[in-house]
């Protein structure tokens, strides 16, 4: 199953996107509501957790654009705005759940797993990841190829499960950056270069197809 996360927060949307992931869901996030809108209304989802002070467009303004375009996905808002008429806002606007900031992880879960068996999605979330013989199993942290274990350091796992969620598509070294070290991406770096070379000697040993092909001048990409 595939979630949009919006929160312009960086540190809470980091924490709320590895806790997601970690669950097994694809995720896409969103750090503004201009962005949000864009994203909710080019792509399937099957939930959003939506924040609702945003910048740009603020949270209910999204969640109004999208049920007035006929959208019915479902919507956690997350909110430190925490008065009962404040929720009773966010739940005229669409919202299908209101969640008061601070908040446990595990009770955002719970109610991610409620609205989505509420709205009828038997839909399963994602374990596994592959491309070719390659298979990940995103619990157990394990990566193989044609069944022999291949053991990759914390961020190699990353940044493999990255352009596995994204097959097909090509990765910037900025995006990857951001996305598995979490900090601003500075040009002069080669950090990127080192650890995607380290990733295609240990998949292609002992002559085993390349997966990780690189676009010049673009970033990354497996097919």
């Amino acid at each position: 199953m595939k979630l949009l996360l919006v929160e312009d927060d960086a540190t809470t949307r980091d924490y709320l996107a590895k806790g997601l992931r970690e669950q097994g869901y694809a995720l896409d996030e969103a750090d503004n509501g201009v962005d949000a809108l864009h994203q909710a209304t080019t792509a399937h989802y099957d939930l959003v957790v939506l924040d609702r002070m945003l910048p740009q467009l603020d949270g209910l303004s999204v969640l109004s654009a999208l049920r007035a375009a006929g959208d019915t996905t479902p919507v956690i808002i997350l909110s430190a705005l925490s008065h009962v008429d404040e929720r009773i806002k966010g739940l005229r606007a669409g919202g299908d759940d209101y969640l008061a900031k601070p908040f446990s992880f595990a009770e955002l879960q719970l109610r991610i797993d409620n609205l989505l068996q509420r709205s009828g999605n038997t839909g399963q979330r994602v374990t596994e990841l592959a491309a070719d013989d390659l298979v990940m199993d995103l619990v157990g942290r394990r990566v193989t190829r044609g069944g022999v274990e291949i053991r990759l350091q914390p961020k190699e796992f990353q940044l493999l499960r990255h352009l596995l969620e994204h097959r097909g598509q090509v990765v910037s070294r900025t995006l990857l950056f951001e996305a598995v070290w979490d900090y601003h991406f500075d040009p002069k770096t080669n950090v990127i270069d080192v650890h995607v070379a380290k990733l295609r000697r240990k998949l292609e040993e002992g002559g085993r197809t390349p997966l990780i092909q690189t676009v010049r001048g673009a970033g990354y990409v497996v097919r």
